[in-house]
């Protein structure tokens, strides 16, 4: 599965620096134009991505341009953000792809709940899910682990070591611990299990995010942010 790559076409209402913050949270990656949203298009040209958020408050933007962009991106979806006084009229959406629309006035929470719901349509997913430590990122809602951007093959097991690990950080945890929590007490295996899934983890980690996994001697393991 890649990873979801959203466009933002800044305007008067998501600037550069809003549009960073309201994705820095979230599993994608981001691309933002700075130029006028009626501009975007030929910036776009040529580029893959999963979703555009079009800042269209001065309603510049023209729907003929939007559905061509959109289709030279495949299955890209699309979120406008519109005046209020524009809805008292008829909108017009591409109807070849998933659509929606946030009024200038939307929250940043908002912004993001529709942007997730056509990025990830089905999946109910918040900034709760998602657990960062520097390239690395952990979706606990769909059990994905990224770092850098790139998806890391865990088995189930050495994914629900790790999420244990990254929610419950500064804790010492010794490997009795571990066993009880993760494997679950109808496992009957020595320490060892412990010691062999973390040293496969942080094989696959790499060493810069396995670098959060301390051995702590003597007492267990110990996941640092």
């Amino acid at each position: 599965m890649h990873s979801k790559t959203v466009i933002v076409s800044c305007g008067g209402v998501i600037d550069h620096e809003r549009a960073s913050a309201l994705f820095s949270s979230m599993d994608v990656e981001t691309r933002i134009l700075k130029v006028p949203p009626e501009q975007a298009f030929d910036a776009m040209r040529g580029a893959s991505f999963d979703l555009l958020v079009l800042d269209d408050a001065g309603g510049r933007c023209d729907a003929a341009q939007v559905e061509r962009a959109l289709a030279r991106a495949g299955q890209a979806a699309l979120l406008m953000v519109l005046d209020a006084d524009r809805l008292k009229g008829p909108v017009r959406f591409p109807v070849q792809v998933s659509a929606d629309f946030a009024c200038t006035y939307a929250s940043d929470e908002e912004i993001k709940a529709r942007c997730r719901r056509l990025l990830w349509p089905g999946e109910m997913t918040s900034d709760a899910d998602f657990v960062h430590a520097g390239t690395l990122t952990v979706n606990l809602a769909t059990y994905q682990v990224k770092v850098a951007g790139e998806p890391v093959d865990l088995t189930f097991m050495e994914y629900t070591l790790l999420a244990f690990l990254v929610t419950h950080p500064g804790r010492i945890y010794s490997r009795e611990v571990l066993l009880s929590q993760v494997w679950g007490f109808d496992y009957y295996g020595g320490s060892r299990t412990v010691d062999v899934h973390v040293r496969r983890l942080r094989a696959k980690l790499g060493p810069e995010a396995a670098q959060h996994i301390e051995t702590v001697r003597g007492a267990g393991y110990l996941w640092s942010n």
